[in-house]
């Protein structure tokens, strides 16, 4: 039987791109090659090619996502998406692949721009019982005084964009001076801005996926940071952070916040792996964020949680792309 051709899609026109290049390269080292031709299709605006052998770079064809090589057409079976911001994360690649029938790894279109919005994806789930932070969003051209964010979100808190991810843009403001300059930065990454509260706790991260054979919540890691907050230097340099895996959690906390990762896959419709993160404030799991296209590099959170369970990283991965090529509803090309 032939291989089937997985393209792995990473790139995008985020500031996270590097992160997903790092993704892509750990999901390459991960696939089944007894079962599988990857390739690694990197996307920015102006450029959409596949990597192959020797350094060589070809175009991807948009209207199918083929791309031709020597000669001949070759038309991948199945998309991977990994990159981390537009337009992977956000539903946009999605809405493309649903069109020209591609079988892909992450969540649909609406479940996609849903949790790409952070502000709405948290008060959406607010409304089914889980808590967040208190929090103001600011859209392009809308601004607040430093005196209603001290009198309603109060100090410290976190100044961030409402889109994108890897801390890019996110400051933890203590001060009143910091208020502008941290709201400025974080309109660089954006159109929008959320000002949340600082919420003093223990910081936990738990993935989730689930296929037609298998419901798998992974074990939690804890996360410890050395820096002000999990910033980008913490989650990309060793020695700034420690992950630990299982997380050192009470066994009730745990099932809980198991529980709860479980539910929002089910409420949001999700689908592939996911990745929640929560702040743990006594006994109370309170949530920060829900993560669709988490990284894959080999360190991060999703296969430290995958080995912590005694599985391989190799097995989900088939077991993901196989469910899709199987069950897939979408009209084939």
């Amino acid at each position: 039987m032939d291989k089937r051709k997985i393209a792995i899609v990473a790139g995008g026109d985020s500031s996270e791109m590097v992160v997903s290049i790092r993704s892509a390269k750990g999901i390459y080292s991960f696939l089944d090659t007894k079962r599988y031709d990857a390739y690694i299709v990197k996307l920015s605006k102006n450029d959409w090619h596949v990597e192959l052998p020797g350094e060589t770079t070809v175009k991807i064809d948009k209207n199918d996502f083929s791309f031709c090589f020597e000669g001949k057409k070759h038309i991948f079976d199945f998309a991977y998406i990994t990159i981390h911001g537009t337009p992977g994360e956000n539903g946009l690649l999605q809405g493309y692949f649903d069109l020209i029938g591609m079988p892909y790894s992450s969540c649909g279109v609406l479940a996609s721009a849903l949790t790409f919005n952070k502000y709405i994806c948290n008060h959406y789930l607010q409304s089914f019982g889980f808590p967040i932070a208190q929090s103001i969003l600011l859209r392009n051209g809308e601004s607040i005084s430093n005196e209603e964010v001290i009198e309603k979100i109060g100090l410290p808190c976190f100044i961030k964009p409402n889109v994108g991810g890897s801390s890019f843009g996110t400051t933890k403001v203590k001060e009143n001076d910091q208020i502008q300059p941290a709201i400025q930065l974080a309109f660089k990454e954006g159109g929008e801005v959320i000002i949340e509260s600082f919420m003093s706790g223990t910081e936990i991260t738990c993935g989730c996926y689930k296929t037609r054979e298998h419901d798998i919540v992974f074990p939690i890691t804890e996360v410890i940071s050395k820096n002000e907050f999990f910033d980008y230097e913490a989650k990309y340099t060793a020695s700034k952070a420690s992950e630990i895996t299982p997380a050192r959690l009470s066994q009730a906390i745990t099932e809980k916040v198991q529980k709860m990762t479980s539910r929002i896959y089910d409420i949001i419709g999700c689908k592939g792996i996911i990745r929640v993160d929560y702040i743990i404030i006594g006994e109370e799991p309170h949530l920060l964020e829900v993560n669709t296209t988490p990284g894959m590099t080999e360190t991060s959170f999703i296969p430290q949680q995958v080995k912590a369970m005694g599985i391989d990283m190799k097995e989900v991965m088939t077991d993901i792309i196989e469910n899709e090529l199987t069950h897939n509803t979408v009209v084939k090309r």
